[in-house]
C-alpha cells in the first residue's frame, strides 16, 4: 500500500529514486547545492511495526562530515520513534526536506569548492591567459596561391603531395635494396 502511495506521490521527480521494492533514496536540495544530501530508506520484513533501515553511505554524500551524518540520522530515528507501527517513508523523506537548512547549518559550504580548488593548484593565472596569440598575416599573394591549391570547398586536390611521397621513397629505398 505504501509503495503505491510513493511511486504515485513521487511520480517524476527526480530527486526520488526506487531502488527496490523496499529500498529508496531521496536527495534533498538541488544537484549544485553544496548542502544537498541523500537519504536510503530501506524496510525491513516486520515494518512498519520495526523501524526502518536508514543510511547515508552513499557516494553523493562523500562530501558531508561524520558528524553532520550522524546528527541527521539521529534526528531521522526521533522521528522514526514517533511514527513506529504507521506508514513513515513519505512522513521522513517530508520531514528531511522541512529541516535540510538546520541539518546542514554546521556544514561548512567549502568542502565542494576546496576539492576543484585542489585540482586547478599549478594552473596559470586567468590574466596570463588573457594574451591572444597573433595570427601569421598572409600577403596578397600567397593568399591568392593559397587559394588556386585549393578547390571551393577549402581541401587540396587529390594527391597533392604525391610527388613528397615518391622523393621519400626514393631516398628510403625499397625493402628488395637490402
Amino acid at each position: 500500500m505504501e509503495l503505491e502511495a510513493l511511486r504515485s506521490i513521487y511520480e517524476g521527480d527526480g530527486c526520488f529514486r526506487e531502488l527496490s521494492p523496499v529500498s529508496f533514496q531521496y536527495r534533498i536540495g538541488e544537484n549544485g547545492d553544496p548542502k544537498a544530501f541523500l537519504i536510503e530508506v530501506s524496510w525491513p520484513e516486520t515494518y512498519p511495526q520495526t523501524a526502518p533501515v536508514i543510511s547515508m553511505d552513499a557516494f553523493f554524500n562523500n562530501t558531508i562530515s561524520s558528524a553532520i551524518k550522524r546528527s541527521i540520522l539521529d534526528k531521522l530515528m526521533v522521528e522514526v520513534e514517533a511514527n513506529l507501527g504507521t506508514a513513515m517513508t513519505y512522513t521522513l523523506f517530508e520531514y528531511a526536506k522541512d529541516n535540510k537548512e538546520l541539518f546542514m547549518e554546521n556544514q561548512p559550504v567549502n568542502t565542494v569548492t576546496s576539492v576543484s580548488n585542489s585540482i586547478s593548484i599549478g594552473t596559470p593565472d586567468a590574466p596570463a591567459n588573457k594574451k591572444k596569440d597573433k595570427k601569421e598575416q598572409l600577403s596578397k599573394t600567397q593568399k591568392r596561391k593559397l587559394a588556386d591549391k585549393t578547390d571551393h570547398k577549402g581541401e587540396l586536390p587529390r594527391g597533392w603531395n604525391w610527388v613528397d611521397v615518391i622523393k621519400h621513397l626514393s631516398k628510403t629505398g625499397s625493402k628488395d635494396d637490402e
